[in-house]
Order: structure tokens, then sequence, then C-alpha cells
């Protein structure tokens, strides 16, 4: 009899259990800047909501930030990665290989726009046999100048905004495009997760109690569905970080087994006064 409860135990926490989302988070506490200077930036491989497994960041392949205000008008592209450090971040209950990265204040120095894309080394998710490998933005303004904060950048997989992802109102509504390589993906499958614990710079980890308890946990990753061209809009109900991830985006290959392109976008919502 107890061995047909141990069983039956295991059957349910395999099949009965939700699928937990894999997030790439690029976090930095602020992205709407009075001036520009130094910054502290984490880079955690998690499931936002949960917050319980963090996995082992593959060594980082690509990590630049992009500003509008280049030589004669064009994008200025600044390679960061010499800046990463490998560090231990700490979920509930459990640690994970990241990194962090403390920028110079020559880096966010001037007004407008910065776009920071961080591209990890594929992981493998041996649930699916496959490897994961997400395009990650996340973006800042300086000084309240906009400028470049819609145009796509060609990534494999990206999420190009609809709407400043820096600038977001509680109740609002955010919309944006999956694209890949430059071209929309109809019908892209999408996943929305709050970022519900506070990363703790110093201590990297995720602190205290979780912001909200999940009626269900449907609730805790939001599925829908971009349109035919690619388009999709949520709504913005608590301040926060929300993270939208579009699977499915594109595929690639490593290590004789196929990659999941996957494309990520952080948006940073405030409350009204």
């Amino acid at each position: 009899m107890k061995r047909f409860w141990l069983i039956a135990v295991v059957l349910t926490l395999l099949v009965g259990s939700p699928a937990l989302a894999h997030y790439q988070l690029l976090y930095t506490p602020l992205t709407a800047l009075e001036r520009g200077g130094e910054m502290l930036l984490k880079l955690v491989f998690t499931h936002p909501f949960e917050g319980g497994h963090t996995m082992d960041m593959a060594p980082v392949q690509e990590f630049y930030v992009v500003h509008q205000r280049g030589e004669e008008g064009e994008p200025r592209k600044t390679d960061l990665k010499e800046h990463l450090k490998q560090i231990t971040w700490t979920s509930q209950g459990h640690a994970g290989k990241a990194y962090e990265a403390r920028l110079p204040a020559r880096i966010v120095r001037s007004m407008g726009d910065y776009v920071f894309v961080l591209v990890p080394g594929p992981y493998y998710e041996p649930a699916d046999e496959e490897y994961i490998q997400q395009f990650t933005k996340l973006m800042l303004n300086v000084g309240g100048v906009p400028g470049n904060w819609h145009q796509p950048l060609g990534l494999p997989a990206e999420i190009v905004p609809l709407d400043k992802p820096y600038a977001n109102w509680t109740g609002g509504i955010f919309r944006g495009v999956v694209m890949a390589d430059g071209k929309p993906v109809p019908n892209a499958e999408l996943e929305i997760e709050y970022l519900n614990y506070t990363p703790d710079m110093e201590k990297n980890a995720f602190a205290g109690k979780p912001k909200i308890e999940a009626p269900h946990p449907a609730f805790e990753t939001i599925g829908i569905r971009a349109n035919n061209r690619g388009e999709f809009a949520i709504g913005l109900p608590k301040a926060g970080w929300w993270g939208i991830a579009a699977l499915g985006v594109g595929e690639s290959e490593f290590d004789g087994k196929p990659v999941a392109r996957e494309a990520v976008l952080w948006v940073q919502v405030t409350d009204l006064p």
C-alpha cells in the first residue's frame, strides 16, 4: 500500500504539475533615469513568478548595448562582455550560476534610449531533449529623450516594442511584434510572467516573500498568441517587472541536438502617483 501511494505521488508530480517557464532575466532596478552614470545589472536564468529553481547559465555569447547617439547619427553598439563577472544567484532554496555587469559611467552617460542585448549560450533542457537559447532585450532611457526603442535589431529571435518598455502606467496596455531575422512571426506563442520577488542586488538573491499569490497554477504563466502579423497586446495590472517570452521563434542546432530560439523582453510598470 505504501508503495502504491508513493508511485501515485510521483506520477502526480510528473504529470499534474504545471510546466515552469524559463526566463533569461536581465535586471537593473530602474529603466527611466534622470541622468546617466554607473550601472549594475544582474543576468539570471530563472522562473520569475515561482522564484524557485535557478538554472546554471551557459557562458555568454553576446552582451552589448545599442545607443542612438553614435557617430554621424548612426546607432552606437558597445560590447559589454569585458564587464561580466560570474556570480551565484540564490532563489527560494536553490542556487545557480549567473552573471553580473558593473558598467562604468562612460557607457550610459548621455540622454536617450539604451537597448541592452544578451545572448547566452544554449541551455540543455532534458525534459524536452533540446537546447533553449533566449535572445533577451532590456531598454532604458536617460533624460526623457526618446530614441531607438522601437527599432528592430535583426536578431534571430526578437520582440520589437510598439510602446516604450520603460514608460508604462499600471493598468495600461503594452504592445509588440515578434520577429525572426527582421521578419514578423505569424501566430507566435507567447508566455508572460510577473517578477514576483524583489532581486537583492547586494546578496544576489530573490528577497523576501512573493508579492502576490496566484489563485491557480494557470495564472503563474499567462499564455497568449500573436496575430497573423506577429503583433500582440497584454494588460499591465500590477506595478513592477513583466517578462514577455516568444517561444518557437526559430530553430538551430548545437552539439547534435535542436536549439529552440526564443525572444525575451522585459517591461517595467509604474503606479500612478
